[in-house]
């Protein structure tokens, strides 16, 4: 076992939806190979993950993603598999839309509400854990580690190797597939001072015309941030949530503008709290874009420095614009932050042409992949099964 967590056929960078469904759906083409997926983050889901607490087992909180949307026809084929095995369901909860007057109207469309919707049974981050499931299920060694940060992309005669940002070596792989664009962006040296982009550092090194292009591509890419509210709410002070006749509320642009909010879940728990999730308009966000949540990953891994008076503020502005919008109180609930840097990328995103640069064995997926279902968790899963195909063309 110990050998097998220092080289890999495959190593995927990053256990989101992209990375997780990648892992499956090579799986279920029969490909047969060792995979190690590494993850930053304590567990798989990314955007899709479910928030726990290691103080409070009862606590679940879909803090990234309340549920995700199908468009497009036919439907990524990993859809099915999911369904037979319970993983996910239909998202049948009421959802409703605020205007800049504080009227309620019905639903609009944001790209992320319309079509099919769906969600994890029991939690979002079921979607990612079925997939790993669906991926472990099948012949080949499948391994998942948590709370590893990659820093260095090294390419070797045989493959990559991989290191942590003190230079110790984490994983050497035949072929290296990148889901996210953070080690690609200039913004790991704006936000966390990083002395280089590891994909560009790389790149430079092989000098690969369609990695060099893939990687010009990745960097200038744009995205929109988002500062999530987690507040927890007591059992005796839910009864006016409870009472609103949405479970989703989207915010319009006048809306937004006014208060500085996108979207609000209501996440019922199961001891009769309920957790309010509000994610911030992404005007909000860049202005506080170097405010983290002191229990992140980016805190935490990523050497972010913490900042507990700009973290409270961030909290209060949120909780205030919250209580203003809705009219309903908020000061009883225990809150978090959880700021997604890069939550929503702009096109034109990654062409797809680009995705596998079979020279250097790297590829990449995740919902920066151009085409169909961009930007959401549709795009992650269909650039994955898209990846796989290609990986396998190459005879992987």
């Amino acid at each position: 076992m110990a050998e097998q967590q220092r080289s890999s056929d495959l190593a995927i960078i990053g256990a989101g939806a992209a990375g997780c469904a990648l892992a499956a759906a090579l799986r279920l083409r029969g490909w047969g190979g060792s995979i190690q997926l590494l993850e930053i983050g304590r567990g798989p889901g990314g955007r899709t993950a479910t928030r726990r607490s290691r103080r409070d087992a009862g606590l679940a909180i879909n803090h990234g993603a309340p549920l995700f949307n199908i468009g497009g026809d036919p439907e990524p084929w990993l859809l099915d598999p999911l369904r037979r095995g319970g993983w996910i369901e239909p998202f049948n909860g009421a959802i409703h839309s605020l205007d800049g007057n504080g009227h309620l109207g019905p639903t609009i469309d944001d790209g992320f509400s319309s079509g099919r919707l769906w969600q994890g049974r029991g939690g979002m981050e079921q979607l990612c854990r079925g997939l790993l499931d669906l991926a472990q299920g099948q012949a080949g060694h499948t391994e998942l580690q948590v709370g590893c940060l990659v820093r260095h992309l090294q390419p070797q005669p045989d493959g990559w190797a991989l290191t942590d940002p003190d230079g110790q070596p984490l994983l050497h792989c035949r072929w290296l597939v990148v889901s996210g664009t953070l080690l690609a962006h200039p913004r790991c040296q704006r936000v966390f001072g990083w002395s280089d982009v590891p994909l560009r550092s790389a790149a430079a090194q092989l000098q690969d015309p369609q990695l060099l292009e893939a990687c010009g591509a990745l960097a200038a890419s744009g995205s929109q941030a988002s500062s999530n509210l987690l507040l927890t709410l007591p059992a005796e002070a839910t009864e006016p949530w409870r009472q609103q006749p949405w479970r989703l509320l989207q915010f319009t642009p006048a809306a937004q503008g006014r208060w500085g909010l996108r979207r609000v879940s209501l996440q019922p728990q199961g001891d009769q709290r309920l957790a309010v999730v509000a994610e911030s308009s992404a005007a909000f966000a860049e202005r506080h874009l170097h405010v983290y949540g002191s229990r992140s990953s980016a805190g935490q891994l990523l050497g972010a420095a913490p900042q507990a008076g700009a973290e409270a503020a961030v909290l209060e502005q949120l909780a205030q614009a919250l209580a203003d919008a809705l009219q309903l109180p908020t000061a009883a609930g225990d809150r978090q932050l959880m700021r997604w840097g890069a939550a929503f990328p702009q096109a034109p995103g990654l062409e797809a042409h680009l995705q596998l640069c079979p020279a250097s064995r790297i590829g990449f997926c995740g919902d920066a992949v151009a085409g169909n279902g961009f930007g959401r968790v549709e795009g992650a899963l269909r650039s994955a099964e898209a990846l796989a195909e290609r990986l396998l063309t190459e005879q992987l």
